[in-house]
């Protein structure tokens, strides 16, 4: 009823593991994603810190930069020139979904300092736009 197959299969199986191209593990993955939303969060950052200078600001983006550079194997995470331009309710709205995602991460990887970084970034983007809106 059915013809046999008479190729080898192009797809990859388990008995056939050599493979041309190398793989990250989880753990390598979750790394490169949580550096990569821990950068975003310090360009968000860095660009609230030109728009309303503060010790607060300024010591997350130390505490970030450190993150990122642990996660990247110890090389300085590159910094944006901030503009100081645009609208500072959106840059703590979007700095609250950025901490938000890396909590996410950092939960998953078990990173407890990432976590508790992120979840301080949170509460304090989240005051910020509670102040903003009534101001």
């Amino acid at each position: 009823m059915y013809e046999p197959i008479r190729t080898k299969s192009v797809h990859s199986t388990m008995a056939d593991a050599t493979s041309d191209f190398p793989h990250r593990s989880r753990e390598e993955e979750l790394d490169i994603q949580l550096a990569g939303h821990l950068s975003a969060l310090l360009a968000v950052t860095d660009e609230l810190r030109a728009r309303e200078p503060s010790t607060d600001l300024d010591t997350a983006a130390e505490r970030l930069a450190a993150q990122v550079s642990r996660l990247r194997g110890g090389g300085t995470p590159v910094r944006a020139v901030a503009s100081g331009t645009g609208d500072v309710t959106a840059l703590h709205e979007r700095a609250h979904a950025l901490a938000g995602r890396a909590l996410v991460v950092a939960a998953s990887r078990a990173d407890t300092a990432v976590a508790i970084l992120a979840a301080e970034r949170m509460d304090a983007h989240a005051e910020a736009q509670e102040l903003s809106s009534v101001g």
